[in-house]
């Protein structure tokens, strides 16, 4: 199993639209790709020197073929529309993670 996290800052200006947006309209949009299982957002509790507030999205996938599959037929459309309402108030990473085991 592989996890698709991305790891999101959003300025305190931008963070209720932004919040919004994810759960209601993005995340549900990147599900409906059918290369994802599941997702889960988790709060970032540590607070950053820059300010804002951190998140991690986390996107269950089944193999890294699919994932690279999302990232050239679904990524840059998606990514797009989050660049284009959060401009600069939004710094965002992602790490790809392999599950190991499960306690």
């Amino acid at each position: 199993m592989i996890y698709y996290n991305v790891t999101v800052n959003i300025h305190e200006s931008a963070h209720d639209q932004w919040l919004d947006w994810m759960q209601n309209k993005h995340i549900n949009e990147v599900i409906a790709t059918g290369k994802f299982s599941s997702a889960r957002m988790v709060k970032v509790l540590v607070e950053e020197e820059m300010g804002g507030l951190t998140y991690a999205i986390q996107y269950t996938t089944d193999s890294k073929e699919t994932l690279q599959r999302y990232y050239d037929e679904d990524a840059p459309r998606l990514r797009e529309e989050g660049a284009k309402l959060f401009g600069d108030k939004i710094l965002a990473f992602r790490t790809e993670l392999e599950l190991v085991s499960e306690h």
